[in-house]
């Protein structure tokens, strides 16, 4: 099938073995109950995809609670791990770490439950490694439990099977000057991390604006001033604000950087959406 076929939210490209896998989110129910998660693959990105392919089924292990959110796959130690967002026995929503030998599964619960705070409402967990190889979560604590939704790390054991030490904070969503509340609350969601080739960190993330009368989703972009995640974030101009978001960046198979986002946000209308980037002076924009 074409890319235009394929419903999912929250869309993550990992590039191996000469193939293109895209996980994401089934949209149905806007990802809540809906037992697990897919693997599509193509040789293009323009191509043609085979899938879905069932990866991971949640109601085996119990984690079909509530929401099957937000699935994206790392290379690391020589497999593949997925991180992925679950509602908790307690009813809150975590990260849980998912693991296979191969790419196209099946994955299997690797963590001891969420890594994430339990007593917090979380989602959108991904794997940051340090300069110095240290593993580390970055994820969203919710703007549902706390009004202005903050973007946080906290650093995972070598074998990510466990969170250590305690979360810290990396920035709020009211932090950027284009920012605004939806409703009574600022919205964070989405970060990915993505070191420029003169070493620079830059984190994607989304948040909800009102924009010509109504709530519009938008991808948004900040810099880290240390080249760290411990470090103070500032905050850039919009990459997409056409109401499209949860973006990751990548590179295809001819070197060029690319951007995969889901839009429009309008639940089972969602598709990915690929777009080619610049990367100039440590600024990334769209290419027309």
């Amino acid at each position: 099938m074409k890319k235009e076929k394929i419903n999912i939210r929250d869309p993550f490209i990992l590039t191996e073995n000469g193939k293109y896998y895209l996980y994401g989110t089934r949209a149905k129910n806007f990802g809540q109950h809906v037992n697990g998660f897919d693997v599509y693959y193509s040789a293009e990105l323009d191509g043609e995809w085979t899938g879905p392919i069932e990866v991971f089924n949640s109601g085996r292990y119990g984690l079909n609670k509530g929401v099957n959110w937000a699935p994206e796959v790392h290379k690391y130690l020589n497999r593949y791990f997925m991180f992925a967002t679950f509602t908790q026995d307690n009813g809150n929503r975590g990260t849980y770490i998912l693991c296979s030998d191969t790419p196209d599964g099946e994955f299997v619960p690797h963590s001891h439950g969420a890594v994430t705070p339990n007593e917090w409402e979380c989602l959108d967990g991904t794997l940051y490694i340090a300069k110095n190889g240290t593993p580390y979560l970055v994820f969203c604590h919710e703007h549902t439990q706390i009004m202005d939704g903050t973007i946080c790390y906290i650093e995972l054991s070598k074998t990510l099977e466990c969170a250590v030490g305690d979360p810290h904070l990396i920035f709020k969503g009211s932090s950027p000057k284009w920012a605004n509340r939806c409703g009574k609350r600022f919205v964070t969601d989405g970060p990915f991390l993505y070191r420029t080739k003169s070493n620079e960190l830059l984190m994607l993330w989304s948040s909800i604006v009102r924009r010509y009368g109504h709530d519009c989703y938008v991808q948004a972009l900040a810099r880290s001033l240390t080249g760290e995640i411990d470090g103070c974030f500032i905050q850039e101009s919009l990459l997409f604000e056409k109401n499209g978001g949860h973006g990751m960046l990548f590179h295809d198979f001819e070197d060029n950087l690319m951007l995969t986002l889901h839009t429009p946000n309008k639940s089972e209308k969602e598709k990915p959406a690929f777009f080619k980037i610049s990367e100039c002076q440590n600024e990334l924009k769209i290419m027309e």
